[in-house]
């Protein structure tokens, strides 16, 4: 019997092990992929120079990211593979570790809420401000209705402009009136339709207000558009109450001194970021509104929160704006974007924020843990020193018998010391 998609597991005991071309096939029988997906894998990225050439300015050629597989994930009752693209050791190993942990029953909860983006029109030199905003108010179904008219497919597909927000703003140039137009998306990113209803709504807005629009944009905190994820990890999987105890104390360290909670959010962007870059999401954007979301309340602080349950068991939430799309822009440009779409299985915006929560909260329990117990160098190390060993020459079996006796000998791992190990281990042979 012939398994759907539905019915495969992502959990693969030591799928960092296994041989490159050995991780394609079982991540092809995974995804159902094509012979043509498999050769876009092997051939290192797929994008032409005349393609890269129409996306962005001055172009004089490509530059190449691993694109790898996180294994293990469990997210609402589905198993995923998570393509990932980054350069840094570790994370993707963290990632699939942590998912491992969080297997049991449904996995990690996540949830979204509607894919509602704000679009921003600045309005100045206002003579009368309560007149002004009266005006606005009495013309908010004139103005929604302008800016629905500039895409009529998201209306046909249930998004759209659904409302209107005024904002009184003092600041050091004067009392200036901020309209913020609240946009359904659906599957889009939604800067492109954003941006186009903002300007289309500007001349009418000058003309209710007697002021001068200046700026009309979209705004990268997108509040509305939040996706949040929950696991609870069992004390005896994560190493006892005590691991527990101190990942929670870790995580306090974080919510309290912005130092910390600046590498803290960052190492959950580790993980979110990677998946942004292998499906050509705007990652800026994700970056900005993650760390503007962090800072809400008037202080820079933690985006996850850790606690311990009443069983000793280890619960972690994270919470974070999420604009993502799969339609439109790169997503659909670029040959590696829509087979990472293709691996991950998703068909909507809304799974792929799930996803993409789920990814930053396990990578953040893997830093966490890693920090509480053997410090964060240790893995890093590691991989940093397998690296080594390749760029030395190692090959095969030889790569973990290399990277073993470097990292036991002590001292610096250095590329001088990994040629003496591997021209030595190859002389033995």
């Amino acid at each position: 019997m012939t398994l759907t998609r539905e019915d495969r597991s992502s959990r693969i005991s030591g799928f960092y092990k296994k041989p490159v071309e050995e991780r394609i096939r079982l991540v092809s029988e995974f995804a159902g992929l094509s012979d043509e997906d498999v050769s876009l894998l092997r051939s290192g990225g797929g994008l032409s120079l005349d393609v890269a050439d129409r996306m962005i300015e001055n172009v004089l050629g490509l530059m190449a990211y691993p694109f790898a597989v996180a294994v293990n994930f469990r997210i609402n009752g589905r198993d995923y593979m998570v393509p990932m693209v980054l350069e840094e050791p570790s994370v993707v190993a963290a990632a699939s570790n942590m998912a491992r942990l969080m297997r049991e029953g449904d996995g990690i909860k996540a949830s979204c809420t509607d894919p509602v983006m704000i679009g921003q029109i600045q309005v100045v030199d206002i003579p009368d401000m309560e007149e002004a905003m009266e005006a606005v108010r009495g013309e908010k179904d004139r103005i929604l209705e302008l800016a629905n008219e500039q895409d009529p497919i998201l209306v046909k597909l249930g998004g759209g402009a659904k409302d209107l927000e005024l904002r009184r703003l003092e600041t050091e140039k004067g009392e200036m009136l901020i309209l913020h137009l609240l946009v359904d998306c659906r599957d889009a990113m939604g800067a492109n339709a954003v941006n186009t209803m903002c300007e289309a709504v500007a001349p009418l807005v000058e003309k209710l207000t007697g002021g001068r629009v200046l700026l009309r944009i979209i705004s990268n905190l997108a509040d509305r558009r939040i996706a949040r994820a929950e696991a609870v990890v069992r004390k005896d999987l994560i190493g006892g109450e005590e691991v527990v105890d101190d990942i929670v104390k870790a995580w306090a360290f974080a919510d309290a001194d912005p130092y910390r909670a600046a590498t803290h959010n960052k190492g959950i962007m580790n993980g979110i970021i990677a998946v942004a870059l292998a499906t050509a999401q705007d990652h800026r954007a994700i970056e900005a509104g993650a760390h503007a979301y962090a800072a809400r309340t008037g202080r820079y602080r933690a985006l996850s929160r850790w606690w311990k349950n009443e069983d000793g068991d280890l619960v972690g939430e994270l919470e974070l704006p999420l604009a993502v799309g799969v339609v439109g822009g790169a997503t659909r440009t670029h040959p590696m974007a829509r087979l990472a779409l293709k691996i991950l299985g998703v068909s909507t915006a809304r799974e792929l924020a799930e996803v993409m929560v789920s990814v930053g909260l396990a990578q953040n329990l893997g830093a966490l843990r890693a920090l509480v117990q053997e410090g964060i160098q240790y893995g890093h190390m590691r991989l940093h020193a397998r690296n080594l060993v390749i760029m030395a020459g190692a090959e095969g079996d030889l790569i973990d018998r290399a990277v073993e006796e470097l990292v036991a000998s002590g001292g610096r791992i250095t590329f001088d010391r990994a040629k003496e190990v591997v021209r030595r281990l190859k002389g033995e042979k």
